[in-house]
């Protein structure tokens, strides 16, 4: 494995992201699937949206190689690559034309954000 400049053995530079970001990562998912008397502003829903894709932006790459080392004929690899095929594709949507959409594509977002960070082991000490 690759260590960044500086880094302990053995740690990568998705490793120390990680383990700065995780927490991160965990208050913005948070924050797209809370339950609220008002909804956010379109203004605030765009920010989450940004944040959310930033994080899978992050994710995707160490998930989707684990999702490789997986037997490619067998149905747990099928499905684990039909899921990151769907996250790319809800990733590219926007947040389309109204406070609905955009409510749903939020709510979307971190949800996928959250399976991502779940296949995303933490990173080693």
């Amino acid at each position: 494995m690759t260590t960044s400049t500086g880094a302990a053995a053995g740690t990568t530079a998705t490793d120390q992201r990680l383990t700065l970001d995780r927490d991160t990562i965990q208050k913005s998912i948070g924050h797209g699937l809370a339950e609220r008397s008002a909804p956010l502003r379109i203004e605030e829903l765009a920010q989450l949206e940004q944040l959310l894709r930033g994080h899978i932006h992050l994710l995707l790459p160490d998930v989707d190689a684990k999702v490789d080392r997986l037997w490619h004929g067998g149905t747990e690899w099928y499905r684990r690559r039909a899921r990151l095929d769907g996250i790319r594709r809800q990733v590219d949507q926007g947040l389309g034309p109204g406070l609905l959409s955009a409510q749903l594509q939020i709510h979307q977002l971190a949800r996928d954000c959250r399976w991502l960070l779940s296949e995303t082991p933490p990173p080693t000490p």
